[in-house]
């Protein structure tokens, strides 16, 4: 799969491996192809989050910049 992933969709994903993994209801041989998996689902996840981020600190220095100021009229 690639970052075509909603943030969402790649979450609910991970969580599922996750309680499969807990519950021990994946066999042995699925085991490593899970692991593999939620691997590149946190790398999807870290990746949006990393993203929204950047782009929420752009937005609010945009916000605070002097020349955006509607107070100085």
């Amino acid at each position: 799969m690639s970052d075509k992933l909603s943030y969402t969709a790649a979450f609910e994903e991970l969580q599922k491996i996750v309680s499969e993994i807990e519950k021990g209801t994946i066999s042995v041989d699925e085991l490593s192809e899970k692991v593999k998996r939620a691997a590149q689902l946190i790398k999807i996840c870290k990746s949006k989050l990393t993203d929204t981020e950047e782009d929420v600190s752009r937005i609010l220095k945009e916000l605070d910049s002097p020349g955006d100021d509607k107070q100085q009229g």
